[in-house]
């Protein structure tokens, strides 16, 4: 197959309580795995973190992003690439943040209060898109479901944890109603994985080109460049 695979979506022991792998092991699994590049989506201050909430924030934000330092460290060593972004979290509804980097959250501690409108408006005036993160799942956690069209760039419509075939339990219905929501709307998509350990669920979209860093990512999202979303059904080799 022609293109370059990257995950969107993932998370590391470092910094989300629910994983189980560090950024240097995930960084080894994915690239084994025939990914040309990952990136580190680790829950955010909201969402199911596993940096104490009450260290001073410039301290939480170095904790924060010990999974993306450590997976990027082992990425330059063995040829994979590796960005930045993290997963906000709004009473369940979760949303994939991609552009602004370490430095720029010490400068903004703002955006741990922020609404989903001034998130979205602060990443907007640094250059970032924010893709809403399976808007269709079911889960425990999540009260109800709750789109924001008028809000985000782009939508995850296929997220692998909902049909991978390494999953014992599958929901491909959440897919599907994200790709028609998106549809719908107009909005552009993005895939991704939600991996949690060095179990490859092989999700993610393919680029017919190489990316060169994390805002290359978004206009690539933005301009609909990926030529395929992939749901766990097969592997990408």
């Amino acid at each position: 197959m022609d293109g370059f695979l990257y995950e969107t979506h993932m998370h590391t022991s470092e910094a989300s309580a629910c994983a189980s792998n560090t950024g240097a092991e995930m960084a080894r699994a994915y690239k084994m795995a025939g990914y040309a590049g990952i990136i580190i989506t680790d829950h955010f201050f909201y969402g199911n973190t596993a940096v104490d909430r009450n260290l001073p924030w410039g301290q939480w934000v170095e904790r924060f992003c010990l999974g993306y330092e450590h997976a990027k460290e082992e990425g330059d060593k063995i040829g994979l690439q590796v960005f930045f972004g993290w997963e906000s979290c709004y009473s369940g509804m979760e949303f994939l943040v991609y552009g602004p980097d370490k430095k720029w959250l010490l400068e903004h501690p703002e955006i741990r209060d922020a609404t989903v409108a001034e998130q979205m408006k602060m990443v907007h005036e640094d250059g970032g898109i924010i893709s809403q993160a399976h808007p269709y799942r079911e889960a425990w956690y999540i009260k109800e479901i709750r789109t924001y069209p008028d809000y985000v760039d782009a939508v995850e419509g296929v997220n692998a944890s909902h049909s991978s075939l390494e999953k014992e339990e599958r929901h491909p219905e959440y897919n599907d109603r994200a790709l028609d929501y998106a549809k719908k709307h107009n909005l552009p998509l993005t895939a991704g994985s939600d991996q949690h350990s060095v179990r490859m669920l092989h999700g993610g979209m393919v680029f017919p080109r190489k990316l060169s860093d994390i805002h290359d990512f978004g206009r690539a999202v933005l301009n609909r460049e990926a030529v395929r979303l992939l749901d766990g059904t097969e592997r990408y080799m």
